[in-house]
């Protein structure tokens, strides 16, 4: 069964949990998701039934192979598209509440035609600043 966007969230927030501190625990996750611990217990004996972590109670969670490869990919997908949102001239205090509301939203074809984006844009500085004085010309139209 593919991921649903929400066990994405799951899976990119125990990624990065681990990936931080070497371990999740329920209350992090919680925390970090803003839901009640009972909903991460549910989600972990989901993403448990569907080969992404391993849960024993009281014990903790590991990642499976896929799971972690999910993981890193979503948590990959995110840091990007704040990347990208960056280079293009978004807001700051906006870009976390657009990710949020963009990522689940596109098609990994979409996202691997975002990444070449950011890497134009990483290759040549230049760029960004060609395309900020672009936004700016249409702002004043």
């Amino acid at each position: 069964m593919a991921a649903t966007p929400s066990m994405e969230d799951y899976l990119e927030r125990i990624y990065q949990l681990i990936d931080e501190k070497g371990y999740a625990r329920v209350s992090d996750i919680a925390e970090g998701l803003e839901v009640h611990p009972s909903s991460v217990t549910k989600m972990i004996q989901k993403l448990d039934k569907d080969n992404y972590v391993v849960y024993e109670r009281y014990r903790g969670l590991i990642l499976t192979s896929k799971g972690k490869k999910m993981g890193k990919r979503l948590l990959d997908r995110h840091h990007m598209l704040e990347e990208l949102l960056t280079l293009i001239g978004v807001p700051e205090e906006t870009i976390y509440k657009d990710v949020e509301g963009i990522e689940h939203h596109l098609s990994w074809d979409s996202i691997t035609c975002l990444e070449a984006l950011v890497e134009y844009f990483r290759r040549d500085p230049s760029r960004s600043a060609q395309l900020d004085a672009i936004r700016k010309e249409l702002e004043t139209e």
